[in-house]
């Protein structure tokens, strides 16, 4: 990996600044270079969530995702509105409650159950985000899994460890149906 420059998106409350939040400390604990930013509507909850982080083994020149190399959509209006005109190679993950996936030409298209694990496997939506940071560091390769535990550890509420810890460990699992 020399650089990747990734997009994640949904609704408010999904966790998706917290996903790439994480991801980037995980990235700086393994000495690599980030940038990390995000923007959301004004809904707190519910409202488009959009976040990126750029992970670089060489100092990172513009720290805005330009092209981005990774996209992850949770929601329909999250892959209606980030998945156009996205460069060749580009690797999308969408959540597999998403009903409508348009043509995107050149790129790699995963569908996940990413929700539906939170939910169902995990027994709470709300670790969505950690099901999603395993998937996404599984499937790219972008440190190696203590790191990104270490990362996780630090970031989540006080009491929700184990919880969490499940959470990354489903999504690692969920490439391998892939």
């Amino acid at each position: 990996m020399s650089k990747m420059e990734l997009r994640l998106a949904g609704s408010g409350g999904q966790g998706v600044i917290l996903a790439t939040v994480i991801l980037a400390e995980a990235a700086v604990i393994a000495g690599k270079y980030t940038a990390q930013s995000q923007s959301y509507g004004p809904e707190a909850r519910g409202g488009s969530a959009k976040a990126e982080v750029i992970i670089s083994d060489d100092p990172i020149g513009f720290t805005k995702v330009q092209k981005p190399s990774f996209l992850m959509a949770l929601t329909q209006d999250s892959l209606n509105k980030y998945g156009k005109n996205l460069p060749e190679g580009c690797i999308v993950v969408v959540d597999d409650s998403i009903e409508h996936i348009p043509d995107m030409p050149g790129c790699k298209v995963l569908t996940l159950p990413i929700l539906s694990t939170a939910r169902e496997k995990v027994g709470r939506a709300q670790t969505a985000n950690i099901v999603a940071v395993g998937a996404i560091n599984d499937l790219l390769h972008l440190v190696d899994h203590e790191h990104l535990r270490e990362a996780v550890l630090s970031r989540i509420p006080k009491g929700t460890e184990e919880l969490n810890m499940k959470a990354l460990e489903m999504g690692m699992a969920l490439n391998a149906s892939v």
